[in-house]
């Protein structure tokens, strides 16, 4: 019984971080270009867990290393770059839905390399959820299907986490949360830094209009949506099931609904019905997924 309340607490916070990642996004780009935002995410989070990085590699076997850095990059370093250059042509509602596709990506996957086999509760609350995610889109009337070359980056984006999940629940199944995650972000302190000096962001003034609030949401996109959830998302991978974790992605409209109360958007009885939709394709996909023996 504590084991799912601290699974589920894992969930509820990571959908707070990450569905509110979209506005930190946005906030971020009200100054710095999407290279630079996605930049200063990595190397924040990067430099947020240098202090643990010592002695992870210490402890992390040389053979593990090169998975870890694979996951970090396809987990985080190429998804921030590719979000964060989409958001700069399509709303975040629109990126909020093809998140979740990573469910999806994650079965496909799985099922192709690592031979997962899901029943039929579960893929029908994958169905369950996914067309809640579309119904409160359809909802909104933010239907667009102008920025389609923009939108299959967050696609390709999905792929990436889809591949990540697999990685880290097969292949670094004993290894703690924190060495992988502070593995994998410090190495990229550099390569962030590189990016940063090429992108221009050193030839900003610091007087500019919106320049602190920038900083502050790209630094805060790094340290907690990147670091700290990082780390509880491997911890939830490892606990929960690859599967489980990826459904976090249904939880992040719960979190861009209170985002629009708080902003004096009018929230109607059919978006709250499509919420309800989502929560049920949740709990219906909450079991582990089985191996097959081969």
């Amino acid at each position: 019984m504590k084991e799912k309340v601290l699974q589920w607490s894992i969930f509820i916070l990571l959908s707070l971080i990450w569905g509110s990642s979209f506005v930190l996004m946005k906030s971020g780009m009200q100054v710095f270009s999407a290279y630079e935002v996605a930049s200063l995410r990595m190397l924040s989070a990067g430099i947020a867990l240098l202090p643990f990085a010592v002695n992870s590699f210490k402890q992390i076997p040389s053979a593990k290393i090169p998975w870890i850095i694979t996951t970090g990059l396809v987990g985080s370093f190429f998804p921030a770059y590719l979000f964060c250059i989409a958001e700069t042509k399509i709303d975040s509602s629109l990126a909020g839905i093809l998140n979740a596709l990573t469910p999806i990506f994650t079965i496909v996957i799985g099922m192709m390399f690592y031979n997962l086999k899901i029943g039929t509760i579960k893929t029908l609350g994958l169905v369950v959820g996914f067309t809640g995610l579309v119904l409160l889109f359809i909802t909104r009337g933010n239907i667009s299907f102008n920025y389609l070359s923009y939108a299959s980056l967050i696609i390709l984006a999905t792929i990436f986490y889809g591949i990540n999940v697999n990685l880290v629940g097969f292949h670094l199944t004993g290894q703690s949360s924190i060495t992988i995650a502070s593995l994998a972000f410090v190495s990229f302190i550099i390569p962030s830094s590189v990016i940063l000096f090429f992108a221009g962001f050193f030839q900003h003034s610091i007087h500019q209009p919106h320049y602190a609030v920038s900083i502050a949401a790209s630094v805060s996109l790094g340290m907690f949506g990147t670091a700290l959830a990082s780390v509880l998302y491997y911890m939830l991978i490892k606990r929960a099931g690859g599967f489980f974790a990826s459904m976090v992605t249904y939880g992040i409209p719960f979190v861009a609904v209170g985002w629009g109360l708080y902003s004096g958007e009018t929230i109607t009885w059919k978006q709250v019905g499509c919420l309800c939709l989502i929560l049920a394709g949740v709990y219906m996909t909450s079991l582990k997924i089985k191996k097959v023996v081969s």
